[in-house]
C-alpha cells in the first residue's frame, strides 16, 4: 500500500461504490432485484421438484411409503445440512459469488438428471415366496383396481379392514391371505434408480454452496447500521415464496398433463434461469460475494473436484437409507437405534453429543449470564426440532394423504393434483407476512408482543392444532373415505400462521443469544437441528405407511385410519409440548437477560 506524501495524497477509493449511493430499487439496492430473481427461481426449481418427489417415488419407481418416505427425509436432511460446509467454503476461499453459480450448477444438473427416469416400474406381488404379476386399470373417474395375475386368471385384489388381502374372482373370494402374507412389490430398473439417486446426490451438493450463499450476498448490499437491512431481507425472503408458489402449481400439472419428465424438466428450466441471472449480471453484482484474498494458488478447482468426490458418500448413504432394516418387534429404543442407517445414527449421534458438549463448555469457559443464555438458545433448538419436524409432513405423509384420502375438486369445477396442494402454504405466506409483521408491531408498540419462546409455544401448539383440524375433517367423511380439500387447505393455513411465528426469528435469535466466541458454531448447531428434523419427519411419515400395490392403496378405509390416528397422535403431542413450553416460557425469557 502506498504510503501518502505531500506530493500524493491518498485518493478515495472509487473502486467498490457504496450501493446505497446509486439506483434504487423500492428504496432498496438495486442489485437486489437481481438477487432476488436468482432466489425466486431457486426455489422454483428446488419446491417444484419436491412437490413432485414422494409421489414420483412411490408412483413411478413403485417403492413402499416406508422406502419413499425415507428417503425424502433423507434427502431434506442433507439438503439443510449440507450448506454448513458450502458457507464456510465460501466464507473462506470462494467467495459468495462463486459458490452460488458452482451450486446453481450442480442443482440444475440434479434437476435434469431427474427427467431421464426409464419405464415405470412393474408392480408384483410376492406370496409365501412366490413372485405374482400385478396389473393396474385406470377406470375413467381416476379410480384404479389391481389385479393379480395368477395363470390365466386375473383376480382383484381386495384390501380388508384387518389387514388381510382377498383375491377376487368376479364376487366369489378365490384365496384369502392373512395380515403379512401378501408382500406387494416392483421389479424397476436398477439403472434408473441409480441415476434418481445421483440426480438426488447432486442437487444435495449443490444445495450446500447456493442457499447460504446468495443470502450472504444479499448482506453486502447494505453498510453496517443501514436500517433497511432487515426490510431487504424481508423483501428478499418474499422472493422464496413467490418462486414456490407458482413452481408447485405448474410443475405437478405438468407431471399429471405429460409425464413426471416434464415436471421435472420445468424445476430444471427455473434452476437454469437462476443460473443464468447470476452469470450474466451485466456487471451489477461486480465487488460483491468476492473470494477472500489469499496468498498462494486459488484452491477452486480441488474444491469443485472435492465436492463431486462426495457424490459417491452421498449415493451411498442413500442406499444405506433404503435398505436399512425395521426395528424387530418388541426390541425397543435399542433395537429401534440398532437398526437405524448410518444418516440417522451420524445425525443423531452428532446431535445428541453436541449440544451438551457444548453447554459443558459454556459452563466451564462462559460467566453465569452467558451459560444461562446459551440454556436458553438450546432449549429452542431442541423445540425447533419438534417443530419442523412436524411441520414438514407436507412433501411427504400429507402430500400422499391428499393423493389417496382428499377429493381433490374445487367448488365441482375442476381438480387439481396432490402435488399442487402443497402451494397452499406459499399462498398463505405471501398473504399472511404482512399481517403477521402489522400484528407484531402493532403489539410491540403496546408493550405487549410475545417474547420469542412464547412465540415458538404458540407456533407448536398451532403446528398440531393443524392436524387435529383435520383429523376433524376425517371424522365428517362419507362412503368415499376422502375428505373435502379445504379441511387439507386449513391446516395448511393453520401451520402458516405457525410457521411466521417461528421462522422469522429462530436464528436471529441463537445468534444474539450465543457466546461470541462460538456463534459459527451454534449457527452450525441450528442448521444440525433442522436436518435432524427433516430426517425425523421422514421417520414419522414412516409411521403413516399404508399398503399399496402398484402405487397404490388396495382399501381406502385402512389409509383413512392409518393417516387419522398418526395426525391425531402427532396433533396431541405437537399441542401438548406447546404448552409446556408455554409454561416454561417465563424461566426462558430470564435465561436470555433481555435479548428480544
Amino acid at each position: 500500500m502506498e504510503t501518502p506524501t505531500a506530493d500524493s495524497p491518498i485518493e478515495p477509493d472509487i473502486s467498490h461504490v457504496n450501493p446505497a449511493e446509486g439506483k434504487t430499487w423500492f428504496g432498496h439496492p438495486a442489485q437486489l432485484a437481481r438477487l432476488f430473481s436468482t432466489e425466486a427461481m431457486e426455489r422454483f426449481g428446488f419446491y417444484g421438484m419436491r412437490a413432485l418427489l414422494t409421489l414420483y417415488l412411490t408412483k413411478h419407481f413403485v417403492f413402499s411409503d416406508r422406502a419413499a418416505t425415507g428417503l425424502y427425509g433423507g434427502y431434506t436432511a442433507l439438503v439443510y445440512l449440507t450448506p454448513l460446509i458450502g458457507g464456510y467454503l465460501a466464507d473462506q476461499y470462494l467467495g459468495s459469488k462463486r459458490a452460488v453459480k458452482f451450486g446453481a450448477i450442480l442443482m440444475s444438473l440434479g434437476y435434469f438428471i431427474l427427467c431421464f427416469h426409464g419405464p415405470t416400474a412393474k408392480p408384483i406381488a410376492t406370496i409365501d415366496g412366490q413372485r405374482y404379476e400385478v396389473q393396474v386399470e385406470t377406470a375413467g373417474d381416476g379410480a384404479e383396481t389391481q389385479y393379480l395375475v395368477d395363470g390365466g386368471k386375473r383376480l382383484r385384489i381386495k384390501g380388508n379392514d384387518d389387514g388381510s388381502v382377498s383375491l377376487m374372482d368376479g364376487a366369489q373370494v378365490a384365496r384369502s391371505l392373512p395380515k403379512g402374507h401378501f408382500e406387494p412389490g416392483g421389479e424397476r430398473s436398477p439403472l434408473f434408480v441409480t441415476v434418481l439417486l445421483i440426480g438426488l446426490c447432486l442437487v444435495s451438493v449443490g444445495n450446500g454452496f447456493f442457499k447460504p450463499n446468495i443470502s450472504t450476498m444479499v448482506g453486502e448490499l447494505y453498510a453496517p447500521g443501514d436500517r433497511r437491512r432487515d426490510t431487504g431481507f424481508t423483501i428478499f425472503y418474499m422472493g422464496i415464496n413467490l418462486g414456490s408458489l407458482f413452481s408447485q402449481l405448474l410443475c405437478p400439472w405438468l407431471a399429471v398433463a405429460v409425464d413426471w419428465w416434464a415436471g421435472f424438466g420445468l424445476a430444471a428450466i427455473g434452476m437454469l434461469v437462476s443460473l443464468l441471472l447470476i452469470q450474466f449480471d451485466g456487471g451489477r453484482l461486480s465487488g460483491y460475494g468476492e473470494p477472500p484474498r489469499r496468498e498462494g494458488a486459488d484452491k477452486a478447482p480441488l474444491i469443485y473436484l472435492c465436492a463431486l468426490a462426495v457424490v459417491p458418500v452421498f449415493y451411498f448413504l442413500y442406499t444405506n437409507l433404503m435398505s436399512a432394516p425395521e426395528p424387530a418387534p418388541g426390541s425397543g429404543i435399542v433395537g429401534y437405534i440398532v437398526s437405524l442407517p448410518l444418516m440417522g445414527k451420524l445425525l443423531f449421534g452428532t446431535f445428541l453429543v453436541g449440544v451438551p458438549g457444548i453447554l459443558i463448555w459454556s459452563y466451564a469457559k462462559g460467566s453465569a449470564v452467558e451459560f444461562q443464555m446459551m440454556v436458553a438458545a438450546m432449549v429452542l433448538i431442541v423445540f425447533n426440532v419438534v417443530f419442523w419436524t412436524l411441520f414438514e409432513q407436507a412433501g411427504s405423509s400429507l402430500t400422499l394423504f391428499a393423493d389417496r384420502n382428499t377429493d381433490l375438486s374445487v367448488f365441482g369445477l375442476f381438480s387439481i393434483s396432490a402435488g399442487q396442494t402443497q402451494f397452499f402454504n406459499a399462498a398463505f405466506i405471501v398473504a399472511l407476512a404482512p399481517v403477521m409483521s402489522l400484528l407484531w408491531n402493532g403489539l410491540a408498540r403496546r408493550g405487549i408482543e410475545p417474547s420469542v419462546p412464547i412465540k415458538f409455544a404458540i407456533a407448536l401448539i398451532l403446528v398440531g392444532a393443524g392436524f387435529l383440524f383435520l383429523v376433524w375433517g376425517v371424522s365428517m367423511v362419507g362412503p368415499s373415505f376422502k375428505v373435502a380439500i379445504w379441511w387439507l387447505a386449513g391446516l395448511y393455513l393453520i401451520h402458516s400462521v405457525a410457521e411466521l411465528c417461528i421462522s422469522p426469528v429462530g436464528l436471529s435469535m441463537i445468534t444474539k443469544l450465543s457466546i461470541a466466541r462460538i456463534v459459527g458454531m451454534m449457527m452450525g448447531v441450528w442448521f444440525l437441528s433442522i436436518s435432524v428434523a427433516q430426517y425425523v419427519a421422514g421417520v414419522v411419515a414412516q409411521v403413516a405407511s399404508v399398503e399399496t400395490v402398484g402405487g397404490q392403496v388396495t382399501n381406502l378405509k385402512v389409509s383413512l385410519d392409518t393417516y387419522a390416528q398418526v395426525f391425531q397422535t402427532i396433533g396431541l403431542v405437537a399441542a401438548g409440548i406447546g404448552v409446556v413450553l408455554l409454561a416454561l416460557s417465563p424461566l426462558i425469557k430470564r435465561w436470555m437477560h433481555g435479548v428480544q
